[in-house]
């Protein structure tokens, strides 16, 4: 280990090591239910990783919220603690999703049965008539693809302690924003934003998504096992969701063999690749934590910000 390095790093035995007080309150069903599409992540994941995750997030919320207290108390202030909040970054088809919704159970099943609400960034897209106004469509997921500034708003709210805050719906099978439809959050106390974008910044704002995060987890993973897992996915949705002639995608149901993969690799090459060397990868820095998965989808070293 560097000893002058911005990160303490553990390899996966001296990860799973730590303590992890909680048992495991999570099934084997659950945990099928909770992964990705082609997410390959063997069970012993929860115990060797997650439970200290869990853990060790559970002492930073628990933290902030005696932080709170005093700094209330020193300012004469009774106002209820704020939601803490977890950004969570990475490439696409990389594990996020997975690893947000362990994490949302995990943290549910602690000893306080907290309230536990996770939004993705895919609400806070513009609408494809936008996108398609703008000729960005096929630049969708890059940052000038979201809205920014209503992203913003939702976040702010939520760290103000607003009672409802209302996030859009984003629909994967017309990929596309579902009109009148929303999520609706009430005053958590934890909320987790995963995302491609959560960790960008850019010089047309002073204020950035990540300045509300109390803590921010990167998934990270070679480029050559992503791109593998997102061809992998394209094949599974191909003879799933693509299938459907409601899905955006149903145009790809008929590929097949070479076609297929050749199709799914010219979408990673000419539009994912691009998004993160260009936009994802340069925020990784940024991160308190970073989550280091290997060719078998498992977490082989963590990261964890001095």
């Amino acid at each position: 280990m560097n000893p002058y390095s911005l990160y303490y790093e553990f390899d996966r035995q001296a990860w799973s090591g730590l303590p992890a007080t909680a048992p495991l309150r999570i099934t084997m069903e659950e945990f099928e239910q909770l992964k990705g599409l082609n997410d390959k992540v063997p069970f012993q994941e929860v115990e060797e990783i997650y439970l200290p995750l869990t853990r060790f997030l559970d002492l930073l919320v628990e933290n902030a919220r005696a932080l709170h207290r005093t700094s209330a108390s020193f300012l004469q202030n009774g106002a209820e603690p704020v939601p803490f909040i977890i950004g969570i970054a990475g490439s696409v088809a990389v594990g996020k999703s997975t690893t947000a919704r362990l994490l949302q159970l995990l943290l549910s099943r602690c000893s306080e049965h907290r309230n536990v609400e996770l939004i993705t960034t895919d609400g806070f897209l513009f609408p494809n008539r936008v996108l398609e106004e703008r000729g960005l469509m096929k630049r969708k997921g890059f940052p000038e693809s979201y809205d920014i500034k209503k992203l913003l708003r939702f976040i702010r709210d939520i760290k103000a302690g607003k009672p409802v805050v209302h996030a859009p719906v984003y629909s994967h099978l017309s990929y596309d924003i579902v009109p009148d439809e929303v999520e609706t959050i009430r005053q958590p106390d934890i909320l987790i934003v995963e995302g491609i974008n959560v960790l960008q910044v850019g010089k047309l704002s002073q204020v950035f998504v990540s300045d509300f995060f109390d803590y921010s987890i990167y998934v990270d993973a070679k480029e050559k096992d992503i791109e593998q897992w997102y061809v992998e996915r394209f094949r599974m949705l191909r003879e799933t969701a693509f299938l459907n002639p409601k899905s955006y995608f149903h145009r790809f149901a008929e590929l097949h063999g070479k076609e297929l993969v050749a199709t799914a690799s010219g979408i990673w090459r000419d539009i994912n690749a691009v998004n993160l060397h260009e936009n994802i990868l340069p925020t990784k820095g940024r991160a308190k934590m970073i989550l280091e998965k290997g060719a078998n989808h498992a977490v082989q070293r963590v990261f964890v910000r001095k």
